[in-house]
């Protein structure tokens, strides 16, 4: 009963959650609502879990739980390696842009003016030159 009332509190929280994010990632925030509200069945109704579990081909309602929550898990990790690898192709890609940018500013200031001091703001690259680099990469 203590383990219930634990989890139910957990899962509770999770609802919560979820329902506050729906408004910023409905997906995730549907998902995350109807995954804790079979949570919270399936802890007050063990039953239920262990027939579903039997008509899915696995012994017990827990080790289907278990099962289902291991590839939920690494759905998200596969998804979160994504996102990351997105965000770094996107900050190599700005980076190459202010290096290009520093660079042909230094080339051609380099009699005319000293360089900029560290900490000043680097101009932006023109249509021009944002549409040159794009063609060469």
């Amino acid at each position: 009963m203590m383990a219930q009332v634990l989890l139910s509190f957990l899962l509770g929280a999770v609802l919560v959650y979820a329902f506050s994010e729906r408004r910023r990632s409905p997906v995730v925030g549907v998902l995350a609502l109807a995954a804790a509200a079979a949570g919270l069945y399936f802890v007050w109704v063990p039953a239920h879990a262990t027939t579903l579990a039997e008509l899915a081909g696995v012994g017990r309602g827990v080790d289907l739980i278990i099962y289902i929550w291991v590839v939920i898990s690494l759905l998200l990790l596969l998804n979160l390696h994504l996102k990351l690898r997105t965000q770094t192709e996107a900050i190599t890609s700005l980076a190459r842009a202010i290096a290009i940018g520093e660079g042909r500013r230094a080339g051609s200031q380099a009699h005319a003016a000293p360089r900029p001091e560290s900490g000043e703001l680097i101009e932006p690259l023109s249509a021009a030159e944002r549409s040159a680099w794009h063609r060469t990469s």
